[in-house]
């Protein structure tokens, strides 16, 4: 025991072991920091560790060549022993990274841990999101699969759209005028090497400001941060209630680090890796592609916006966002702390969370693109067909054939860029079925040309058969349409005003 104990001062001697660990994990901290509230730090930074480990292992299999790179995933998923689990783990990890950075930011945010005088670690916080983003899309390129190949594509020609310099940036991106091997060379190398090297020297930033300025008490109501006074405040709550971070306020941060490592390897073993989909093929423009969760959002905002805000949400909107959560810690860096004081910064947190949950939610159901193979994949449910005529079911199978399903949904099948059909009876009446099929409105085309009058009439009888048994078909406003026969349109011929009863066919003449 002497003998060791002499080894362990001649170490300590030379290497400052016991300085070290009293200026980094033994540094004192504020006892109420040993919060739930703060285990979203050390969490993202072990999600980076495992990111570090698999990735590295992946290495060693994957093939960084637009030749080679699809294979090799097959390869892993299939051949290589355990390669689909390490796959998974690496994608998982790279979920719960940014998801747990996007909750240490708000927590951040919402305690105030931005102000005085913790600027530059909220500034250095900023940027590992940011590199947390590239890393995450980067990684999504590595897949060089169907998605990644249109997903890059479009973020080329958002890029190609910056003013003055688009040509340029779409060239350094892609490492040329077009994806070939060298872009996904490229985007390797930033994955790997580029953008994994940022990420440490920030953090290794981030971690000295932390241990410098300290760990943000927690925040009480009534006392407001002043620059004049806030240094002593802070040493007094250290003298009064400061305790080591290792070994009495890391309880909490190695429990929620168990959760987060029990949380990656489960949803790996359970939901296995995503991809590749498909071979990259630049002539399929037939193809959906979606991001990862974490774009879902943008690529949801992209798709809905009009052409007009394009350059607004394309490019002002980010940059706009981006300064402001780098000036904020000057823009307010002293007053309250306590998101109680702070109503506005709560409200703000709560709807950017709807408004990016509604977007995300509608980036991954994507109701705006037709499901082009519901018409040849999606039967119409048998409680639509059971008792119908011969004339409703010739029309169940217009309904089919012309290929309405891709954009309609029966009985919760089928695609959603229009309206479900289940009660559409309820809704129109048969004038208003023939008018709707033959000249279309909103984003529904006008089949005038396509169906033949005997298709519109069979169509239109099979939707009219569309209506719970709880509920009553639709009836015309004007009480005398209910004396008209059933086959009769009204139309209102502009000049007069008139109304003329005629059959379909007239839409034909």
């Amino acid at each position: 025991m002497n003998w060791l104990r002499k080894c362990a001062v001649w170490l300590d001697d030379r290497l400052h072991l016991t300085a070290l660990y009293a200026s980094t994990a033994g540094h004192e901290v504020p006892a109420s920091a040993g919060s739930w509230f703060y285990v979203f730090g050390s969490a993202t930074l072990l999600c980076f560790i495992i990111q570090i480990i698999s990735g590295a292992c992946l290495a060693f299999v994957y093939i960084p060549s637009t030749n080679e790179a699809f294979t090799s995933l097959q390869y892993l998923n299939h051949a290589q022993f355990w390669g689909w689990y390490l796959r998974a783990v690496h994608y998982w990890g790279s979920n719960f990274m940014v998801a747990i950075m996007t909750a240490h930011m708000i927590q951040v945010f919402l305690f105030g841990a931005y102000k005085y005088p913790r600027e530059l670690t909220w500034i250095s916080g900023v940027f590992l999101l940011l590199c947390t983003l590239a890393m995450a899309f980067t990684g999504q390129v590595m897949r060089f699969d169907q998605d990644a190949y249109w997903g890059l594509t479009i973020g080329a020609e958002i890029t190609g759209r910056v003013p003055l310099i688009g040509a340029q940036l779409v060239h350094v991106l892609l490492a040329g005028p077009i994806i070939a091997g060298e872009t996904l060379s490229r985007f390797f190398t930033l994955h790997v090497f580029i953008i994994p090297g940022l990420i440490i020297a920030i953090v290794s930033m981030h971690l000295r400001l932390v241990l410098t300025k300290g760990i943000n008490e927690y925040p009480r109501p009534g006392h407001p941060v002043h620059k004049s006074t806030y240094d002593a405040e802070y040493a007094d709550i250290l003298r009064k209630e400061g305790v080591p971070f290792v070994p009495h306020a890391i309880g909490k941060d190695l429990i929620f680090a168990a959760l987060v490592i029990i949380g990656i390897l489960g949803c790996a073993l359970i939901f296995g890796p995503k991809g590749p989909v498909g071979v990259p093929n630049p002539t399929l423009v037939d193809t959906n592609p979606r991001p990862d969760f974490y774009f879902l959002a943008i690529f949801a905002a992209f798709a809905l916006l009009p052409d007009w805000m394009e350059v607004i949400v394309l490019f002002a909107a980010p940059t706009l966002i981006i300064l402001f959560l780098l000036v904020l810690p000057f823009i307010s860096g002293t007053g309250e702390k306590s998101a109680r004081r702070r109503p506005v910064a709560v409200l703000s947190v709560v709807l950017i969370l709807l408004v990016v949950g509604v977007l995300a939610y509608m980036g991954e159901t994507s109701p705006w693109s037709p499901k082009m193979d519901a018409w040849s994949s999606d039967p119409i449910p048998a409680q639509f067909l059971k008792g119908r005529t011969p004339l409703e079911l010739h029309g169940a199978i217009v309904f089919q054939n012309k290929q309405c399903r891709n954009c309609h949904a029966l009985g919760g099948l089928g695609g959603e860029r229009g309206p479900a059909l289940d009660s559409v009876a309820t809704r129109l009446t048969r004038p208003e079925l023939i008018r709707q099929v033959i000249q279309g409105g909103g984003n529904m085309p006008a089949y005038g040309e396509k169906l033949s009058p005997a298709e519109v009439e069979a169509l239109v009888s099979f939707l009219q058969t569309l209506t719970p048994k709880s509920k009553k078909p639709a009836v015309p406003s004007d009480k005398r349409e209910n004396k008209l026969p059933r086959d009769l349109a009204v139309v209102m011929p502009p000049a007069t005003g008139t109304p003329v009863r005629t059959s379909p066919a007239i839409f034909y003449e």
